[in-house]
């Protein structure tokens, strides 16, 4: 993806979900002689040049500095609330050379979005001088992410010599916290949470020195006048060995580990956290170690060890001492690397795998402070390692994984939040408050939208309290002040009714135009073009839950071209959990009312149902009442609380339970991720019946299968490859080029993989996401983009 608003000399730029940035071809090697043919007494000339994105706290002034001494030009650098300003004087050559090692040269954590360039008055400065910040002008300088610890200071960590042996706090401009510790912007120490820490005079000098790599390092910080332990690494990892919780305080917020070879601990864990099924992420010693445990790519290497270092789904290697109960029913490890002194230092002692989690109970915020993770984590965590450098926002661990060969964020927080993400069009200020789920807020500043950090679901008081938290926290970031709200159009989102009561104008974004929306936004894809949008639970214009959509998109206008066949959901929410539900509402659109009794009573259908609940006297729990599964049928004849869908998420489920694979989903897209688990290595070109979204053939096909003993894996390729050949279908039927494809359903793999394939085979373009998810933690960007419609 191709970053836009740069100008061409300013060096077009790409940004990796790793976080780091890679140069365009054309722009040639990094470092490349400056052809310095002076001419006799060459025009001396002063330019100024500005650059925006993230260019603060990687080091850029210092570079800045040197690079101007080293050319024998005047002038200064300064970092600014716009991004970084430069003043160079000097002769013509030098200042070409000297540009074009701006861009080539520039430090590796730095992302520049736009520069501006101008030619000014000489000013007949005499020396070139790093100058105090200046933070008059409008906010618009991406912070940056906190960065995994560089191979520097963790030489300096294990360094006997080293005054910062064993000091779980080192850092420099290369690495440490950033955006958990800034309070605002510019990024200067007196704005960040190290403003209580005093420097020593070694420090200071260094603080102080252009030329040492900690320079304006602003968590800048030695065993003398930094931050210390409460708790020893000894102690936690004697707990640790011994089977204990340890909580742990973290870059972002407190983390919850464990023995990940321990099956007790680990179902010990899961319940004091209520964490029924849903998978943990695993923190290794070293990426040697990983590789005992998983098969890792070159490209997964890269990601492990990139400057974001989050979580990457990694295929596990059998017959591995990792406890069954860690991944539970996922075809995944999420792995990650130590990414901080603290943790690198508790890895080298603990040289086997631990489940790091989320510092929380389900449904929760991370703690954050001291107090208040001994109070919130006292009946989860048996011992406690805390430190007192203060952390501002939560942010969690990010997950990536690997799709089409490139990595697609899934869970964006650390390392990735807050970079902004650029956007053709200039946005009004708008304040995008995301959906309810995988919730995400974000301000449209210009051609920047700044996203949060992943918050989650909004189903607790607590929840909504963080929700709250990261509006102030942007705006008061950016010092943003909103003219409008964007929301979601579901009446009953926490996210809507905060927007209806905030007393802003409302501009209300029907879900899946805002999924499809986001994923062209930061594709660049500026139409006509066809927007896939399936996912499992979206509001509808009409009022219907939506989730299997097709739009063509121009000139900002949606028009809904094809969706799959509405069928009822009996039982309305209850059938997001319990996926048999959907499969007794198809059954009775196939079959009929007596089979499906004949199925719900067990006398007829074999094998389908044997993998629907029990009748009788068995009760399933319905929200807050329960309901006799016997009362189905009813409820699907008379229309009783049945609620109309066209999800294919859904449908997911429907065929998940006819199969065998899942009755239920105990946490979000369980039954989906199953299914496509249950395809393995099996590849085919055989597909069920599903022209103009008509699940009814499918569902026929898939019962006879199911009766016949058709293998699982080969039913569930025949399902996924239906859902492809309906894409392919009515992008061939629109003749629209370009396809978007967004929503959580295209967190498969599987799917997402041969639709772009398949698409490209028959010479459209297909664009799916990198830099945002495609769940809901990506819409807060579709729904501020949007906004430019409605607004104009």
């Amino acid at each position: 993806m191709r970053t836009h608003g740069a100008r061409r000399g300013a060096g077009t730029i790409e940004l990796t979900a790793g976080g780091s940035v890679e140069e365009d071809i054309e722009s040639g090697p990094r470092r490349s002689p400056c052809a310095m043919m002076v001419a006799a007494q060459p025009a001396i000339q002063r330019l100024r040049f500005t650059l925006h994105g993230a260019v603060q706290g990687v080091g850029f002034r210092p570079f800045v500095y040197r690079l101007a001494t080293e050319l024998s030009l005047t002038g200064w650098v300064l970092n600014s609330s716009s991004g970084l300003v430069v003043e160079v004087e000097g002769p013509s050559p030098q200042l070409s050379c000297f540009e074009q090692r701006l861009e080539q040269e520039r430090p590796k954590a730095s992302v520049v979005t736009m520069r501006e360039a101008a030619s000014i008055a000489v000013e007949g400065s005499t020396r070139f001088e790093i100058l105090a910040s200046d933070g008059d002008s409008g906010k618009t300088v991406n912070v940056l992410p906190d960065l995994a610890t560089c191979t520097d200071c963790r030489e300096e960590l294990f360094d006997p010599d080293n005054r910062r042996f064993e000091y779980p706090f080192t850092n420099c401009t290369n690495c440490g916290p950033r955006y958990t510790i800034v309070i605002d912007i510019p990024y200067d120490r007196p704005n960040t949470t190290m403003r209580g820490f005093t420097l020593c005079p070694a420090c200071r000098q260094e603080y102080e020195n252009p030329s040492d790599r900690r320079f304006h390092a602003q968590p800048n910080a030695c065993p003398v006048c930094g931050p210390q332990l409460d708790g020893t690494i000894e102690d936690a990892v004697e707990a640790l060995v011994q089977g204990r919780i340890v909580a742990f305080k973290g870059v972002g917020g407190f983390q919850l580990l464990v023995d990940g070879r321990n099956h007790d601990a680990v179902a010990r864990l899961r319940e004091r956290k209520h964490r029924e099924e849903k998978p943990f992420a695993l923190l290794m010693p070293s990426l040697e170690v990983a590789r005992t445990y998983c098969e890792i790519s070159p490209a997964e290497v890269r990601l492990l060890e990139s400057q974001a270092a989050p979580i990457v789904l990694l295929k596990p290697k059998p017959g591995t001492d990792i406890a069954p109960n860690v991944a539970h029913c996922s075809p995944y490890l999420g792995v990650m690397l130590p990414y901080s002194p603290l943790h690198h230092l508790l890895m080298q002692e603990c040289r086997f795998p631990l489940i790091a989690t989320s510092g929380n109970r389900s449904d929760e915020p991370i703690a954050t402070a001291n107090d208040e993770a001994v109070l919130r984590l006292k009946d989860i965590a048996d011992h406690f390692l805390m430190h007192n450098r203060p952390i501002v926002r939560a942010c969690d661990d990010s997950v990536v994984r690997l799709t089409r060969g490139r990595a697609g964020v899934l869970r964006r927080a650390r390392g990735y939040a807050p970079l902004g993400v650029r956007v053709p069009q200039s946005l009004p200020p708008v304040l995008a408050v995301g959906g309810h789920l995988k919730n995400t807020v974000a301000i449209g500043v210009g051609h920047e939208v700044f996203l949060s950090q992943h918050i989650g679901d909004l189903e607790t008081l607590e929840a909504r309290g963080a929700f709250e938290k990261a509006i102030d926290d942007l705006c008061r970031l950016y010092s943003f002040k909103p003219e409008v709200v964007a929301c979601d159009l579901h009446p009953d989102y926490s996210s809507t009714q905060w927007a209806e009561k905030s007393g802003l104008p409302l501009i209300r974004v029907q879900h899946h135009q805002a999924h499809v929306a986001s994923c062209a936004a930061e594709n660049n894809v500026q139409g006509p073009y066809l927007g896939v949008s399936w996912d499992g639970t979206g509001y509808g214009l009409d009022g219907a839950i939506w989730g299997g959509e097709f739009f063509r998109v121009e000139s900002g206008q949606f028009e809904r071209l094809a969706h799959l066949r509405s069928f009822g959901l009996p039982g309305g929410d209850a059938a997001v959990r319990e996926g048999w539900r959907s499969a007794a509402s198809l059954i009775f659109e196939v079959f009929g009312a007596e089979v499906l009794t004949d199925v719900l009573t067990e006398r007829g259908m074999p094998h389908v149902s044997s993998v629907l609940p029990d009748v009788g006297t068995t009760h399933v729990k319905a929200g807050n009442s329960r309901l006799d599964r016997s009362r189905i049928r009813t409820m699907l004849e008379h229309g009783i609380n049945v609620v109309p869908t066209t999800s294919v998420g859904r449908l997911f489920d429907a065929v998940a339970c006819l199969t065998g694979i899942a009755r239920q989903n105990r946490f979000e897209g369980q039954a989906a991720m199953l299914l496509e688990n249950e395809i393995g290595p099996l590849r085919t070109e055989e597909a069920y019946p599903l022209s103009g979204g008509d699940w009814g053939p499918l569902i026929q096909a898939v019962v006879t299968d199911t009766r016949a003993g058709v293998g699982a894996p080969l039913i569930a390729a025949r399902f996924h490859n239906a859902l492809v050949d309906w894409i392919v279908e009515v992008a061939v039927r629109t003749g629209l080029k370009q396809i978007v494809l967004s929503g959580g359903v295209f967190q498969n793999r599987y799917l997402t993989e041969r639709a772009a394939a398949m698409l490209e085979s028959r010479g459209f373009v297909a664009a799916t996401h990198q830099q945002v998810p495609p769940n809901d933690g990506g819409i807060a960007l579709g729904q501020a983009v949007m906004a430019v419609r409605q607004s104009t």
